[in-house]
């Protein structure tokens, strides 16, 4: 049957091309895309129990990945890139600083909608977070050649009202309440990805102007450097012999940064320039997250149909009666 996570990956290219047409109707929108992920994050922690965080704190093995990757890949790639395309030092700048963010809340979204490990990524943004506190001022310190001073608490504040107060008053009601939930988890998914189309609509149209004034070298630079992200977690998961949902959690906790504090930095330190690298990269890995979380979702949904039938014709063929 469809549904909204379903068709989730045509309905994020629609929206986003229907809000660069016509931004002006969602200009007024800024200041929804907050509340929309925290009901994101809210619906999101309906799905969880303390059990599935006890697993994680188990494990510390993908979280340390992350933090390696995040914190390497990501800057590296996005100087070798810049160089590749011959991008201005501004922009180079623009795409360093987004590389040297850690892993946004979208990527905790996108992780639920593409049936990952939702407590693991929400651990991995909130440990690469920290880390940044320390690794970003000083990869972007390092290349720009001049010191980034970051409002960390601000960051870790956000974070504790966007993602953690959401998602644990989710996780408390799934607790206390677990019929309610029972009641309305197969709709979840549905509500999360009909909020983060909504989102990806604002996001487009705020940045309506500016993604005409770019040149295509840029798009190709910002889209290959999320790749580069999804590609490089996967991998490493692989790598390491982890479960097929660790590295799918892996792949989008190192391809989706924090852009948001990337294009801040940017505007703060080196002007609107430099913003743009970020101001691209928040639409783009929306955009491609939503692509792979309906691949990733159908795969699974293929598999759990497989090894139905296949249980199924198992209990015929041990009860008679059945036949």
């Amino acid at each position: 049957m469809l549904s909204v996570s379903r068709l989730f990956p045509i309905l994020a290219i629609i929206v986003a091309l229907l809000a660069y047409n016509d931004p002006a109707p969602l200009m007024g929108w800024k200041d929804a895309i907050m509340p929309l992920l925290a009901a994101i994050m809210f619906s999101m922690g309906l799905t969880l129990r303390a059990s599935d965080f006890k697993r994680v704190w188990h494990n510390p093995q993908p979280i340390a990945l992350a933090i390696i990757l995040q914190f390497s890949v990501m800057p590296i790639s996005a100087v070798l890139l810049a160089k590749a395309f011959g991008l201005s030092d501004e922009l180079t700048l623009g795409m360093v600083i987004v590389g040297a963010c850690a892993g946004g809340t979208a990527s905790n979204v996108i992780t639920f909608l593409a049936r990952g490990d939702v407590a693991l990524s929400v651990s991995m943004t909130l440990a690469s977070t920290l880390w940044g506190v320390f690794a970003t001022p000083w990869i972007i310190s390092l290349t720009a050649g001049k010191i980034v001073h970051i409002d960390s608490l601000a960051i870790l504040f956000s974070l504790f009202k966007l993602v953690l107060i959401p998602l644990l008053a989710g996780a408390l009601i799934t607790h206390f309440q677990p019929g309610f939930t029972n009641k309305i988890n197969k709709h979840l998914a549905d509500i999360a990805s009909a909020l983060i189309l909504i989102i990806i609509a604002i996001i487009v149209a705020l940045n309506a102007d500016e993604i005409g004034t770019l040149g295509y070298g840029v798009f190709a630079a910002v889209a290959l450097h999320n790749i580069i992200g999804l590609i490089s977690g996967y991998a490493a998961g692989k790598l390491t012999r982890q479960t097929e949902v660790t590295c799918r959690t892996l792949a989008i906790e190192i391809g989706m940064q924090n852009s948001g504090l990337g294009v801040a930095l940017a505007l703060k330190y080196f002007g609107p320039i430099a913003a743009l690298p970020g101001a691209i990269f928040s639409i783009w890995h929306n955009i491609s997250g939503a692509l792979l979380a309906g691949l990733w979702r159908w795969q699974t949904d293929m598999k759990i149909r497989t090894a139905e039938k296949q249980r199924s014709q198992s209990a015929k063929i041990f009860d008679p009666s059945k036949n």
